[in-house]
């Protein structure tokens, strides 16, 4: 035990050790200049027979002997030395006193050897002597004054400590997609896959801008499930960035499918090398609740504000209306006008002959009624609150090319279908999101509902920037479709331009139900809430106690952030963290990792350059997009004509006709 007995009685021990020492030294001067030491009287019977019997032990039989046991000593003394602890001394300041004070304390000799006068030359090696003894002294006091046991300040960052195993098994199947990367741990850096072997589970996959989401993980998402034989769709925000992608890699496997799937591009900004798609297909639309979908999308897709007002009078209303509107034109004619142009145009009819019309279809009466009545009741100011935003909002969307692109049918929205696999690319433009990105949600809205059904072909969805879009359902596609095989894949910036765009709930529902997040740098709540996703690992931790006498160490384990927040606030663009779902046939037992994805960029490079461009689908000119916007009116205006002479010649309906005067 350290008792305050036993630490003085070391002391004790060690300043007789040095006081030994110290005699040891008077001695060997003593014994040496023993004539000189005569002539000042120093000397005695009694000392001179103490001599004697030191002389007979062998300690003088050579000048060094004795001055090698006094240092030996000295060295024993100072092995126990406790100075007071300084940071600010150093290694080499001692080094520097004891090298000086070992030269002085050995080379004093060469005094003894000299030609000068017998007592100068003992007075000069004395003090030479006696002056390297207290340096070698101040030199080994001042090392046990330094720290010798100091913390590593190599790895500042606590880099080092906070790596982890990884999985470095290439985990394969026929829906996979594997990643290759390398990772480090504890200072070595080894290869690793990130196999997301189950990607209808959903996957995420998050950065700021230039973190490589699009390069490292994206692409290679659309490449290999096409190779693997998935229909696919992606919703290219940039376009043509990920299309021209998609589309080299479907001329290249495109073989490979038991039947060869199409593929197909809408672009509102290049008529020429777009297809044209009407997303209200009256094919695809059953019941009246796909029509009120449609038009929930549509309108939150153009006014964003909305998405956190949903339930509201005013919110509501236009929807319902809207729902009206699409229904009726589904209904009439088995729906050969059933397209979102002809809807848009419909509603700018005038009252009078919009209600009329509307009236005559028994599946949207109760829709409809409110409207009527408050026209009939002459509340215009309400009825403009409830069309008028529905009206203002789509006539936006009034414009040729969108027209054009919209009231075609090369193709429909069925990708996944055996008999006709489907690989779609729908291109954005940065410049124009209100516009484009309300038409583009309605198109995926309509895809969705398609794709997810049972005994279909595989199917890949890709959203590049997701946030941009806004889709009603999209949290019950990855909760449920999974069972159909259809794998989501979206790509977004960060958690709050979700939560902006989609509101809080909504957002948190799709962020906590993807089974496979891949995150590139992202900061402030992003990074914590990815952070404590990926929970704790054990990590060494060592503390530094300094106190007047005494340094001490201590060293524990304790769980520690596998990855900090201010780590994934700081990743280089390539590098990311994320979890990966796994199978009951296939357990992955390391499911976190942090580990930088590897690109062959020559290869890629060498790729891009032999791409083809995407083919032009037909010529078109402005007379023909022109002419395609003037039928469409002119369709509206000889429905509303046609329609309103029946109702007046049928006597059986001529009471729906309303003749309210403004």
């Amino acid at each position: 035990m350290q008792t305050g007995e036993n630490e003085q009685a070391l002391r004790k021990i060690l300043d007789m050790t040095r006081l030994i020492s110290m005699i040891l030294l008077c001695l060997h001067f003593y014994y040496y200049g023993y004539h000189v030491f005569k002539l000042w009287g120093l000397t005695s019977s009694f000392g001179d027979k103490l001599m004697g019997n030191i002389f007979h032990t062998g300690l003088f039989d050579n000048l060094h002997i004795s001055k090698l046991f006094a240092l030996g000593f000295l060295c024993i003394s100072l092995l126990g030395a406790k100075g007071r602890k300084n940071e600010k001394l150093n290694i080499k300041t001692a080094f520097y006193y004891i090298a000086v004070g070992f030269s002085a304390y050995f080379l004093s000799y060469f005094i003894l050897i000299t030609l000068i006068n017998a007592k100068e030359k003992l007075i000069l090696y004395m003090v030479c002597t006696a002056a390297g003894y207290l340096l070698l002294l101040s030199g080994g006091t001042l090392l046990s004054r330094i720290i010798r046991r100091t913390l590593s300040d190599k790895d500042i960052f606590n880099t080092e400590n906070e790596t982890f195993p990884q999985e470095e098994r290439l985990l394969e199947n026929e829906y996979s997609i594997n990643l290759p990367a390398h990772y480090n741990l504890k200072n070595k850096v080894r290869k690793s896959w990130i196999n997301i072997i189950n990607p209808f589970r959903g996957i995420l996959v998050a950065g700021t801008p230039g973190s490589g989401k699009s390069y490292f993980v994206i692409r290679h998402v659309i490449t290999q499930h096409i190779r693997k034989g998935f229909s696919m769709f992606v919703y290219d925000f940039k376009f043509d960035d990920l299309s021209i992608i998609a589309y080299n890699t479907w001329l290249k496997y495109k073989h490979l499918y038991k039947v060869e799937p199409k593929f197909y591009v809408i672009n509102f900004d290049d008529l020429s090398r777009t297809h044209r798609c009407n997303p209200l297909d009256p094919k695809s639309m059953t019941d009246i609740t796909d029509a009120a979908e449609s038009a929930r999308t549509i309108l939150l897709g153009l006014n964003r504000e909305w998405i956190k007002k949903q339930g509201d009078f005013f919110v509501e209303s236009p929807i319902n209306f809207l729902s009206a509107v699409i229904w009726y034109l589904r209904k009439y004619n088995n729906g050969e006008f059933c397209t979102l142009p002809h809807v848009i145009e419909l509603m700018q009819v005038e009252y009078n002959s919009l209600f009329t019309l509307l009236r005559t279809e028994k599946e949207i009466e109760i829709l409809i009624d409110p409207f009527v009545s408050a026209y009939l009741n002459n509340v215009m100011e309400q009825l403009e609150g409830q069309i008028a935003s529905a009206k203002i909002s789509t006539a936006r969307l009034s414009s040729a090319q969108l027209y054009y692109v919209l009231s075609g049918n090369d193709f429909t929205l069925d990708i996944n279908n055996p008999a006709d696999p489907k690989i779609v690319c729908m291109g954005n433009n940065p410049l124009k999101i209100q516009t484009y990105g309300a038409v583009l949600s309605l198109f995926v809205s309509r895809l969705i509902k398609q794709v997810n059904q049972k005994d279909r072909l595989k199917s890949s969805l890709v959203f590049d920037e997701f946030p941009t879009i806004y889709l009603n359902n999209m949290d019950s596609l990855i909760a449920t479709a999974r069972s159909n095989k259809v794998s989501t894949c979206l790509g977004i910036q960060d958690f709050s331009q979700l939560r902006k765009d989609y509101g809080r709930e909504q957002a948190d529902v799709i962020l906590n139900i993807t089974g496979n997040i891949i995150s590139g740098q992202v900061n402030g709540d992003t990074a914590k809430q990815l952070s404590e996703r990926f929970g704790k690992i054990m990590q060494d931790r060592e503390s530094l106690s300094i106190n007047s006498s005494d340094t001490s160490i201590s060293r524990s384990k304790q769980l520690e952030a596998a990855v900090p927040a201010s780590k994934i606030s700081c990743l280089s663009s390539g590098e990311f963290v994320g979890i990966i779902a796994d199978n009951p046939d296939c357990k992955i037992k390391l499911k976190k990792f942090h580990s930088q994805i590897i690109n062959n960029h020559d290869e890629l490079k060498k790729e891009e350059k032999s791409y083809q461009l995407i083919s032009p689908v037909r010529i078109i000119n402005n007379t023909m997009i022109e002419r395609n916007y003037l039928q469409i009116k002119e369709d509206i205006s000889e429905i509303v004509n046609s329609e309103l002479e029946r109702l007046l010649h049928d006597p059986a309906l001529s009471h729906l006709v309303i003749k309210k005067k403004k």
